[in-house]
Formats: structure tokens, C-alpha cells, sequence
């Protein structure tokens, strides 16, 4: 989008002495001339967007599927760790694991999980 903002400045001042022109032709008034201004410069915006598949909408699709997933799981990891009053699931959260961290229910002493997934997700925001 940034890219295409200098080709669209460049066609909305060639559009605007356009439609004074025509304006002036046909003898509409400012308002006349402002609407159809306006409605031509999104018809080549729209144009831009298909020709170089850029749509606004695009850039925030995916943090319209991410919310949603993010709170599901946020939901899910609470209910298995603070939710779960059986005997059996406390057992297998103290006995799972991984690597260095074989207690699920101990907090992460060495920091490298939280501190981790905070790059992870300044990566994936800069990205």
C-alpha cells in the first residue's frame, strides 16, 4: 500500500484537473465535480488494489483469525491447569514434560519458555 501511494497521488491530481475540466465543460457545480471526483479516484484505487493484490483488508485478516485462536487456547491451557480438580490430570501435569521442564505444574524457573515465546512474538509482529 505504501508502495502505490506516489502512483495514486500522481492520479488523483491528473484525475482533479480532469474533472475541473470536464466540470467547467458541462457546467457542474463544486459538488457535482467533488462526487465525481471522488467516485472515479476509488474506482482506480479499487483498480490499484486488484492489479497489484494489495486490498487493505488483507493486512488485517490474519489478526482477525489470530483473536480468536489466541483466547481459545488462552481458555483451554486455564482450564487444564486451574480447572482440573481430577487426581489423574494433577499426575499427569506433574509427571509430563519435556527436556528441562518435567513438572508442568512448577513454574518455569529457568525463564526460557516465557522469555522465548516473547521473541517468537515480537518476530512474528515485525514481521
Amino acid at each position: 500500500l505504501d508502495n502505490l501511494q506516489p502512483e495514486i497521488k500522481k492520479l488523483a491530481e491528473r484525475l482533479r484537473y480532469e474533472v475541473s475540466v470536464r466540470g467547467k465543460q458541462l457546467g457542474w457545480s463544486e459538488k457535482v465535480a467533488r462526487f465525481h471526483f471522488k467516485k472515479n479516484l476509488r474506482r482506480i484505487i479499487t483498480d490499484l488494489y486488484v492489479r497489484d493484490n494489495c486490498h487493505p483488508f488483507k493486512a488485517t485478516l490474519l489478526v482477525w483469525v489470530q483473536i480468536p485462536m489466541w483466547v481459545c487456547v488462552s481458555l483451554a491451557l486455564r482450564n487444564c491447569s486451574v480447572g482440573a480438580t481430577d487426581s489423574k490430570v494433577q499426575e499427569q501435569f506433574s509427571a509430563g514434560g519435556a527436556l528441562w521442564f518435567t513438572d508442568l505444574t512448577a513454574p518455569d524457573s529457568t525463564w526460557i519458555l516465557p522469555v522465548s515465546l516473547g521473541l517468537v512474538n515480537l518476530l512474528i509482529v515485525e514481521v
